[in-house]
């Protein structure tokens, strides 16, 4: 198991990413336009890489990194003397903000519905999948990570735009939707497509909690990969959001950004790089001279929908400390 961190964190060390169920795991979409896809489209994710660059060009958010990282130790090694929150799970208010050029990217309040209860449920543990977890992941398994999403708000907006770049659709004067206190929300915006600055396309992004506030903080998800019913094959469980939100609140991808990286928790495997598709277990990865199985159906892996379904009590612990009252997200609690 390997890692436990922290020192003085190199910040160009993470390279670039390529990223992004509830119950019925296997129901049939019916009644929702599709929208057309790559159906070979590998998961592309552009949160690292959106984070290093906008690290290196502000020194007061490196700061705030720094002291976020130091702040998620100290809540680690305070839960090892049982120092535990007394509050009980945070609810995280959510605004949907939907941009779309055509009917099909105009996703319904039930595909939205549907999406805030796949966060529920596999923060909380209750997702179906979660009886695939290997029983040499059964003892680190996170369960209840005492996190939940509640929907506070739609907000919809015609567009001519079809392709969006790295934020744009987060202000209004660029024809995007401007968030709802992001100090207070989770704001997510839907959109027909991103792309990154290089022309990739992108399953999804987030800013990370030293961003919390900022009119940029949220996440962004293309309309083909957010909820289930009608979305593109390969990520119709919802595990693109599952997978942002992770980024939201915190975590690392699970091979650090590098080969045999630290994503920054003591109990998930050192992996050499990001896995795709649908996995067997065991995979096996030999970093540093060990040879053992990856946790490659972690939510912070880059594999299909449905070869992703747990996440690590050491992830839950970063996640709940972003949250605590002394956390960098202290605004998301609801009382």
């Amino acid at each position: 198991m390997k890692k436990l961190l922290f020192g003085a964190l190199a910040l160009g060390l993470m390279s670039a990413c390529n990223n992004d169920s509830m119950t019925n795991q296997n129901e049939t979409p019916a009644n929702e336009p599709t929208l057309s896809t790559n159906l070979t489209l590998k998961r592309g994710c552009a949160s690292e890489e959106i984070r290093q660059e906008t690290l290196q060009n502000n020194p007061e958010l490196r700061q705030k990194y720094t002291e976020l990282e130091a702040n998620t130790e100290n809540f680690s090694q305070n839960i090892k003397l049982g120092k535990v929150l007394t509050d009980g799970s945070v609810e995280i208010p959510v605004v949907v903000n939907i941009l779309y050029s055509n009917a099909a990217e105009n996703l319904s309040d039930a595909r939205v519905a549907e999406q805030i209860a796949v966060l529920n449920a596999d923060y909380g543990g209750t997702n179906t999948d979660i009886t695939k977890v290997p029983t040499e992941f059964q003892t680190v398994k996170a369960g209840d990570v005492k996190i939940k999403f509640r929907l506070a708000n739609t907000v919809r907006k015609s567009t001519t735009t079809t392709s969006w770049v790295r934020d744009t659709m987060k202000k209004s004067a660029n024809g995007g939707i401007d968030a709802t206190s992001p100090s207070n929300y989770l704001n997510i915006w839907i959109v027909g497509k991103v792309v990154s600055s290089d022309g990739r396309t992108i399953l999804g992004y987030a800013t990370f909690p030293e961003s919390a506030g900022l009119w940029n903080d949220g996440v962004v998800i293309p309309a083909p990969y957010f909820g289930k019913t009608g979305a593109a094959t390969n990520f119709n469980l919802g595990r693109t959001a599952t997978h942002e939100v992770g980024h939201y609140l915190n975590l690392r991808h699970i091979w650090g950004d590098a080969k045999c990286g630290n994503d920054l928790v003591a109990d998930t495997p050192t992996q050499t790089a990001e896995n795709y598709g649908t996995p067997t277990y065991p995979l096996y990865n030999r970093c540093s001279g060990t040879n053992r199985s990856v946790m490659f159906m972690n939510y912070m892996d880059y594999v299909n929908d449905a070869a992703m379904f747990m996440f690590s009590a050491g992830q839950k612990t970063r996640m709940q400390s972003v949250v605590a009252a002394s956390g960098a997200r202290s605004g998301l609690r609801v009382y």
